[in-house]
């Protein structure tokens, strides 16, 4: 009876413990869906503790505030999407048409269609009133996203796939299209009875007009 009673007690502190190193990316799962419903400004900490299950209290002993809690959410959310979009990119190096495919396609599939989908227009509408958070978000998103592109456009211009252009500039304007479907799904389509557009559709169309404008022109054509 000794052993069986000690068996007991160990599996019953084991789902404890794993419970206890869970909680942060409960919180921040909480904490993303919340944002994203409610904005970062209207939404309280005590909400986030009850949508992940545990008091305040607990919520405190892993984020200091509600700003720590947003940081986490990018930093364990989007931070390593990134990284595996390098890695993804990295094997299609030599192609940079291929390239431009997967970091559209891939964005969608890993960040636009995803809870993290709802995070531009979070940023879009608090940035301002919430610098310390833009700025991160600036830095460990948004410049890095953009470098990726950039690095795309400049290969395909030194290979001679795509014909010279302001590099910094297209990488803006092949930006703006990503953002616009994810803004529209977490706007208008979430609440005002109009559809939502098809996304694979959408990419196909945009990957389309992207190629033929970024194309080089023909050897011995203008």
């Amino acid at each position: 009876m000794g052993d069986r009673g000690l068996t007991d007690k160990a599996t019953h502190k084991t789902p404890v413990r794993r419970r206890k190193e869970a909680r942060p990316q409960e919180l921040t799962a909480a904490a993303l869906a919340l944002f994203v419903e409610k904005g970062f400004a209207a939404t309280r900490l005590d909400e986030v503790a009850a949508r992940a299950g545990v008091s305040k209290g607990t919520l405190y002993l892993y984020f200091d505030s509600k700003e720590a809690l947003f940081l986490a959410v990018i930093r364990e959310g989007i931070v390593p999407v990134i990284e595996e979009g390098r890695k993804l990119l990295a094997a299609h190096a030599d192609d940079p048409e291929r390239m431009l495919r997967e970091y559209l396609f891939g964005w969608w599939a890993m960040i636009g269609n995803t809870e993290l989908g709802g995070v531009p227009k979070l940023m879009t509408s608090e940035a301002q009133n919430f610098p310390e958070v833009a700025q991160y978000y600036v830095r460990e998103v948004i410049q890095p996203g953009k470098a990726m592109m950039r690095e795309i456009l400049d290969r395909g211009v030194a290979k001679g796939v795509f014909r010279e252009l302001d590099t910094e500039m297209v990488t803006h304007i092949l930006m703006a299209p990503l953002l616009h479907l994810a803004l529209w799904r977490h706007s208008f389509a979430a609440c005002c009875q109009v559809p939502d557009m098809d996304p694979q559709s959408y990419l196909e169309s945009f990957f389309d007009l992207v190629l033929k404008g970024l194309a080089a022109a023909p050897e011995g054509g203008k």
